[in-house]
This record gives C-alpha cells, structure tokens and sequence, in this order.
C-alpha cells in the first residue's frame, strides 16, 4: 500500500484498487436530485436563453433589459420552499449566462451586474441565504464563454482568464461556504489553454468542500476534462455506467435536463414533458449511481410557472414516499433481465427494487388494461429474505427465493383503483 495525497491505495498486480470517493463527492451523490435554474436577462423575452444570438438582438439592444430586470417580484424563499417540497437537496442557480450578466455584485469587475442595474441588489445574496434557511445546498453555474465579450476575442490569453478566475473568486469569498461551482463554456474554445490549475486552485483555497464540476456539452458525455473534476456531465442525455476501476479519483456523474426544450423561460415552448418521463428519469439516473439535475426557467420576477410548480408538485409526491431508496440506495450486484427494473442497496443492507409497468386492479370497463409482465425475476441475492413490502403501503409482497443460487422471484401486486406511481418501490428486509 502507498498514500496518495492522504489517502491509502491498494496496488496489486499493477492496478490500482477502486477508488473510495472523498466526503465532497460521497454527500454530492447522497443529494441525488437537484433543481437547475435558469435566469437572466433573457428571462424578459421569454423565448429561451440563447435568445440574443439566435434572434439576432444587437449587444446594444440586449443591455437595455438590464434596466428592466428589476426583481421586484422576487421572493427566493417560496422559490427555494417549492424545491424542497420537491424533494430536491440542492439548487444550481445560474449566476452568470453566456450573456455576461452578473446575479451578484461584479465588484467593479464588470458594470454588467445586478447591482448597477435595476435590481440595485445582490440577487445571489438573497438566494443563498433562502437556501441556508431551508437546508439546501446552493450552487453556482458560470458561464466561462460569453458572447459579446470583447476580452474574449482581444486578449483571451491574459485579460479574460483574469476576469474569469477574479469573478469566480467573487462566488467563493462573498457568500460563505457554498456546494460548488459548475462551469460551463470550455466547449466553446476547446483547443485553449484555460489556465485551469490556476483557476481550480483557487476555488480549492476559498471552497475546498465544494464540487467542482465542468459541463462538457451535448457532445462529450462522461468526459473528465481535468483532475480536479468531482463530477462528469450528461447534459439531456441519460448517463452511461462509469468504469471508476483503475483510477485514482472518484468522480460522481450528474444528468441536467429541460422540463421542456428550453433552459430559460420559453414561453411559446408548449412541448414539456410528462411528470412519468421526469420520474422514470430520475429513477434511470440513479439506478447508475447519477444525480438528476432537473431544469426550471423561473419568469422576469424569478417565479416559477405554474407548469414548472405543478411539476415540482408532483415529482415532491413521489418523493415524499421513495425518498430513503432515492438518496440512500446505492448501484449493486443486484441484477434483472427487465430493461427498467432494476435495484438499489443502502449502507444498512437494505435492497430496494424499483418497479416499472405495473396495471391498475379494476374492472375491464372502467380501465384499459396494458397486459404488463408479472413475476420479475432478480438475480445475485444471497441473503435470506424476512418479507418484502411497497414502500407505499406497506403491502406484503409474495415472493421465492433460492438463496443458494441467489434467484429472487418476485409477485409484485398491481396499483389499487386511485392510484398510478408510475415506478414503484419495495423494500427488502433481510432474516
């Protein structure tokens, strides 16, 4: 054995063992399901965050909205309230788009900013601090590519990675301890040098316990783009399993997805999805150990649509009853032929299997049956089963177990009349 960097690493056979994630990342996972949101200046126009290029807006025209943003509806409390009714444990607040406008006091390092400008206040301020009172975790997203910057095109080298590693101090020392920064924007010039030593240093000075996480697009999914990064990203794609074998740092995965096709408010974007689409992906994002990072696009005010409640609404149902398996439950051994199915262990020993596709008990006429696939068959179970029961409602589920061959075959019972969980949950309890 040798340590490395504080940590014991098992060498054998010239592989390094698996990597044990630091405490950053192993509280980072047990959030499990966030809430991503955008906000900005082109939350005036309504027709989406990349609104000012996409509809040709001149940088003259787009600045005016600043003096129109005025907050004045802004209440961060019931905001961060409905989140975490919702069941989410941590808030990714865009503090700087790619439009370059600050949330915060840029302090001097911009005049761009929401306190040169009609809110005449620190935004992220209030935020944190409705965060702090509620027990969520705040995050701060940063855009490190802007459109219109002139440093961008001028003096990238020096002059804009200053800019970027001073305005990215600001979040670290102004607004106490925070869960971490999520950039996004590299892609943009992605042959540079972006002095990220430099920059991830810095953060590791001010936040050492925050995440640093690095969105690398549509296009790279799962790509580690530096050895600081606590977290890989699949931006509107499920994450893939990552083989941590052989590495020497454990890294998280996190999906961000719409709730419609826009990540600002969009208001003519009428295609959102369904609350079973958000649920099952959810479940998809842990059933590989993945945090979902769910998007809503708030109003000028910062209030959330009644679409965007209503949806938040609905994921906090379900999560009121499946919370334990969704935060605790962990990727096992366990294993299923069913594509969906599948099942998570906490630290206690407790197995969880995630149902999909199950029909409601009722007569023919009243509800269309959907002729869904019953017993499920579950495989590497060793241990001897006291009962099984939906998490739900506590219903006792019939079940055969060969432990000797570890075959578990479940008879999972079907929604009474009332009731549809779109995935739903039992819960193992070992002999």
């Amino acid at each position: 054995m040798f340590k490395l960097e504080g940590k014991l690493v098992t060498v054998m056979k010239y592989k390094y063992s698996y990597p044990i994630p630091e405490e950053r990342i192993r509280q980072f996972e047990e959030m499990a399901f966030g809430i991503f949101v955008h906000w900005g200046l082109y939350s005036i126009n309504a027709r989406g965050e990349w609104s000012m290029p996409l509809h040709q807006i001149s940088k003259e025209e787009y600045a005016k909205l600043a003096d129109r943003f005025d907050a004045s509806e802004y209440d961060p409390k019931r905001f961060v309230q409905n989140v975490k009714n919702a069941g989410a444990k941590y808030i990714t607040l865009t503090s700087k788009h790619h439009e370059g406008f600050f949330l915060n006091d840029a302090k001097g390092l911009s005049d761009f900013d929401a306190v040169s400008h009609a809110p005449k206040r620190d935004l992220l301020r209030e935020f944190v601090a409705a965060c702090n009172e509620e027990d969520i975790v705040p995050l701060f997203y940063y855009a490190t590519y802007e459109y219109d910057n002139p440093l961008w095109h001028d003096d990238f080298e020096e002059g804009y990675l200053n800019y970027i590693r001073d305005s990215v101090e600001l979040l670290c020392t102004n607004y106490g301890k925070i869960g971490g920064l999520w950039f996004d924007g590299n892609w943009a010039r992605g042959d540079a040098d972006w002095r990220l030593d430099e920059l991830y240093s810095m953060i590791r000075k001010h936040q050492p316990e925050a995440m640093i996480i690095e969105n690398t697009g549509l296009h790279a999914h799962g790509k580690i783009s530096h050895p600081e990064i606590d977290s890989v990203t699949f931006e509107q794609g499920l994450p893939q399993p990552l083989d941590r074998t052989g590495h020497l740092k454990y890294v998280a995965g996190e999906m961000c997805q719409t709730t419609n096709n826009h990540w600002g408010i969009a208001q003519m974007d009428l295609n959102y999805k369904s609350t079973k689409e958000l649920i099952e992906t959810l479940c998809a994002c842990r059933k590989l150990g993945a945090n979902y990072l769910m998007n809503v696009g708030p109003d000028e005010d910062g209030n959330m649509t009644k679409m965007q409640e209503a949806i938040l609404e609905v994921i906090g149902k379900w999560m009121a009853i499946h919370s334990v398996a969704i935060y605790k439950g962990k990727p096992c051994e366990v294993a299923t032929s069913e594509k969906k199915d599948f099942a998570l262990k906490d630290n206690d020993g407790y197995i969880y299997l995630f149902i999909h596709d199950l029909d409601i008990v009722a007569d023919a006429n009243v509800i269309r049956h959907r002729d869904f696939k019953t017993p499920r068959q579950f495989v590497n179970i060793k241990q001897k089963i006291k009962r099984i029961e939906w998490m739900d409602n506590g219903e006792d589920l019939l079940f055969a177990q060969d432990t000797e061959a570890g075959e578990l075959i479940l008879h999972p019972t079907h929604y009474p009349y009332g009731t549809d969980l779109v995935v739903r949950v039992a819960k193992i309890y070992n002999d």
